[in-house]
């Protein structure tokens, strides 16, 4: 039997990606990675599997991949297009993201809950508290046995010895974390209900780690806790790359635990060289102040007022009562000056008072139409005049007056004139146009 058509390998295997790539296009599979290979040129090729399939995959260099490192074993979920090798006849997804196992979800949750307090104004400015530039007390909420703890501790003894600070014990990583922190931002705005000292702000700290590990720090019902607290907050969770919702909603964020201590504890040189700045200009501007007065003792000492008190102060009320006659002279001189202003312009006004420009317009109007109906008149005169000549001239030259004097005109039977008696045949029909009336002949003869 002869087949009626016959495709090449190729071919079937070029139909078969066509289809792949037309009906399932681009998917999000999950699974776990091994055999990965990375080529020298960047490409990376692995399999993905479950307990019943893999599917063979490969990601090119430059692939969108979220800052996640591919190794055997890991749980990812992989983003691509389902196609085929056509080299080896092998179907294959060409993956173009990659994301940790479960991360996808928690980064929805997190963008979801972020627009939510964004819309009620949790994240607002103008709710936020200032952070005290010198705190006294500062309460450290964070895990007493981790580096960020160490951290904070190093550079607030160093830098700011004074401050008096007060450690809250909570976990930063498991279950009950948000609980925790809830209860430490309630007994801490609370403190002195407590028998602890009042702190002037709260660090709420921890060091870096994934998604998972921060994700309590991501929970409702701490961002409201840390929005509603009286005392100002500094969420200082994670490396700089991390961001919380505790970081939205809190006073303060900052980059790790350590700089939220640098924040807090301004370097003692610097401060000691602020302070004598200072004192320096204080201590000018006392001296400068000691100095003047000593003058104006050491003048007053020697001047008149010390010799002759009474006569100056004679002097000085005489002098008072030429400045109270001045006064009311310029008064009353500024007073008559607003008079006549104010009387020039009621006159204005009365002037260009609406009941006067009314009536001024009135007049302008019923003149106007005195002189239009003057011009207009003289203009039908004139015209009547102009009318009657004419009419008189039209009459004297037009076909009456001619008819008149003994003319008429004759027309065809058709109403045509005749011009010619040549053009009037024995028998026509003739109609002639008298002064008075119409003739109507029948031609016997004519003669040119």
């Amino acid at each position: 039997m002869q087949p009626e058509h016959v495709l090449t390998v190729t071919q079937l295997t070029r139909e078969i990606r066509e289809v792949l790539e037309g009906h399932i296009g681009t998917v999000w599979v999950e699974g776990e990675i091994s055999n990965h290979r990375l080529q020298s040129s960047g490409h990376q090729y692995f399999t993905l599997k479950d307990a019943g399939s893999q599917v063979s995959c490969v990601m090119f260099r430059g692939a969108a991949r979220s800052g996640v490192r591919l190794c055997d074993g890991a749980q990812v979920q992989v983003h691509g297009t389902i196609s085929v090798y056509e080299p080896r006849g092998q179907y294959q997804m060409v993956v173009k993201q990659v994301q940790m196992k479960g991360q996808g979800s928690l980064q929805a949750r997190f963008e979801a809950l972020k627009r939510k307090l964004y819309d009620e104004g949790l994240f607002d400015p103008e709710y936020k508290q200032t952070i005290p530039k010198f705190p006294r007390v500062v309460a450290l909420v964070t895990s007493p046995t981790g580096a960020a703890i160490q951290d904070m501790l190093n550079i607030l003894t160093r830098r700011a010895p004074w401050v008096r600070i007060l450690v809250y014990p909570v976990r930063v990583q498991g279950q009950g974390v948000e609980q925790e922190t809830i209860r430490a931002i309630e007994v801490l705005n609370a403190a002195a209900d407590h028998g602890l000292p009042e702190p002037d702000t709260i660090v709420i700290g921890r060091g870096g780690g994934s998604i998972e590990d921060l994700w309590a720090y991501n929970e409702e019902s701490l961002a409201r806790a840390i929005f509603a607290s009286r005392l100002p907050i500094i969420s200082a969770v994670g490396h700089e790359i991390d961001f919380t919702i505790a970081d939205f909603v809190a006073d303060l964020r900052a980059p790790t635990p350590s700089a939220a201590a640098e924040l807090l504890a301004p370097d003692t040189t610097e401060l000691k060289r602020q302070f004598e700045a200072t004192e320096r200009t204080l201590r000018t501007q006392v001296l400068k102040v000691l100095d003047h007065h000593e003058r104006v003792l050491e003048l007053m000492g020697k001047g008149a007022l010390q010799r002759e008190p009474q006569r100056q102060i004679e002097q000085a009320e005489q002098w008072v009562d030429e400045l109270e006659s001045r006064l009311s002279n310029a008064i009353r001189e500024q007073l008559r000056t607003l008079s006549d202003v104010l009387v020039t312009q009621q006159q204005i006004l009365a002037q260009h008072h609406p009941r006067v420009m009314i009536l001024e317009a009135a007049h302008r109007l019923e003149n106007g139409f005195q002189r239009l109906q003057q011009t207009l008149n003289h203009r039908l005169a004139r015209l009547e005049d102009r009318l009657q000549a004419k009419s008189e001239l039209l009459r004297h030259l037009g076909p009456e007056a001619i008819f008149a004097r003994g003319f008429s005109y004759t027309l065809t039977a058709e109403g045509k004139p005749l011009r010619d008696a040549q053009d009037a045949k024995p028998g026509d029909v003739l109609v002639t146009q008298l002064h008075q009336g119409t003739v109507k002949s029948t031609v016997a003869s004519s003669t040119p």
